[in-house]
């Protein structure tokens, strides 16, 4: 009977934690943009702002918010990140924990999350929001909040 117990306990966790971690019937696009997410963490802990970058919109309408304001375009967007993280060691290694995946409308997609930085020179963590758009038959983020 305990043994019983404690695989409905685990398989309940189980089922609770996907929900959590996934949203429900999720679609060809959610999972687009979380490939999106994937490829910018693995691209960032390789050093490759470059790479990161690709999964924002190359406009000048991009917005990024962060701790300094409201930045402009994807080459102020990048060029803020070669300043903050000149260096594998101030990059560290990322991890995204996405919270909500929230389909808006056909073309645009709201993600939330926490992202953290493990790094020799000290850790960060903070908050994100994510505005994503369809261009083009395309998912970018044209709006980021991150904090």
């Amino acid at each position: 009977m305990k043994k019983i117990c404690f695989l409905l306990t685990l398989f309940i966790s189980a089922v609770s934690f996907s929900q959590i971690n996934s949203s429900p019937g999720a679609g060809g696009d959610e999972i687009a943009i979380r490939k999106i997410l994937d490829e910018q963490t693995q691209a960032w802990n390789r050093g490759d702002l470059e790479n990161f970058m690709q999964g924002y919109w190359k406009n000048d309408s991009l917005m990024f918010i962060g701790k300094s304001g409201i930045n402009w375009g994807w080459k102020e967007t990048m060029a803020r990140y070669k300043k903050g993280y000149p260096d594998t060691a101030a990059m560290g290694k990322l991890t995204f924990d996405i919270l909500v995946v929230k389909k808006l409308s056909a073309e645009y997609y709201y993600v939330v999350g926490k992202w953290m930085l493990v790094r020799s020179i000290g850790d960060l963590s903070g908050y994100y929001n994510l505005l994503f758009k369809k261009i083009s038959g395309m998912w970018v983020i044209v709006a980021d909040h991150s904090s």
